[in-house]
């Protein structure tokens, strides 16, 4: 009798397996059009349309960090056809310096993590340092005089960049975007003077001679820029950051949906075609099953508190 009562109970979420999704799919991105974060979501949604049979389409959403975003996709019906592009500045730091109306961990239900990227600190042709040192220098002879682009406030390149002033003993103003696409924009035309930037952001660049790249804030040196030390290397042991990226529903979604957009996502990182255009996003990707990446999640939004609380960091 209680198998037949098991069966029944299945019977619902099998139908709803098979089901869907029986209409387009929406992936807000939390930032606007250039940057890692809307690269990989543009990709993944490619190939997500192609495993799902419906349109799964991006809908850019940039604002507050990627608070706004965030914020609509949590108090969205948990029906599986809205979906959250996932940086870590929505669910990791943001809550720890701005007022928020979601919880990072109660809101959603993670999916799976796509990849984790480091920066690297791009400056521009106006800019005379050649290495973080003479940066270093150049900056501390000159406190409050020049300025950083910042893909905005509370988003893992303002806050690498605050970290690094800090250790350094520098001051710099920061000039505030609403992503990484237009901060880049401003330091190639000279308008700001460096900026720590996705990779994908930085390298189309680095051959041009507008932009020169001084270090990176990974824990070894980038595949992609092999000669550029990291910030570790020079002179400023343990420093490290890195953003993650990644889908999260909001939570109640069922878990057969989870689970398979879970297995849809890993799946595409085995096919070497898509493999191939989101590591040329300057991305190390990750495959996770949903619940190691809400374990994962979970040990960032500690982390970052941690991180922000002891380097005394207030994020405007």
């Amino acid at each position: 009798m209680r198998t037949l009562v098991a069966c029944v109970l299945l019977i619902p979420a099998v139908a709803l397996a098979q089901s869907w999704p029986q209409k387009p799919i929406r992936v807000v991105v939390p930032f606007p059009p250039g940057g890692v974060t809307d690269s990989l979501a543009r990709i993944t949604a490619e190939w997500l349309t192609q495993r799902l049979g419906q349109p799964v389409v991006p809908d850019n959403r940039p604002g507050a960090s990627g608070a706004i975003a965030a914020d609509l996709v949590a108090r969205a019906d948990p029906d599986g056809y809205t979906l959250l592009s996932a940086a870590t500045p929505q669910l990791a730091i943001v809550p720890h310096v701005q007022k928020i109306s979601y919880d990072p961990v109660k809101d959603f239900a993670p999916i799976s993590i796509v990849g984790t990227n480091a920066f690297a600190l791009g400056c521009n042709d106006k800019t005379p340092a050649k290495t973080l040192a003479e940066f270093v220098e150049y900056v501390k002879a000159r406190p409050g005089q020049l300025n950083y682009g910042s893909p905005g406030s509370g988003s893992v390149g303002h806050l690498t960049m605050a970290l690094f002033l800090t250790r350094a003993g520098l001051k710099m103003e920061a000039v505030l975007y609403k992503g990484g696409g237009p901060a880049m924009a401003d330091v190639i035309a000279g308008h700001v003077n460096c900026y720590f930037g996705n990779y994908n952001e930085i390298l189309p660049h680095v051959g041009s001679g507008r932009v020169r790249v001084l270090a990176t804030s990974g824990a070894r040196r980038a595949h992609q820029l092999p000669d550029v030390p990291t910030v570790a290397e020079q002179g400023y042991p343990g420093f490290r950051t890195e953003t993650w990226n990644g889908y999260v529903a909001p939570a109640g979604t069922p878990r057969e949906i989870v689970a398979k957009l879970n297995a849809d996502i890993n799946k595409a990182m085995q096919v070497p075609e898509v493999r191939a255009r989101l590591e040329a996003v300057g991305t190390q990707l990750r495959e996770q099953s949903a619940a190691e990446f809400e374990t994962f999640m979970k040990a960032e939004v500690v982390k970052y508190s941690k991180l922000i609380k002891d380097a005394n960091i207030r994020i405007e």
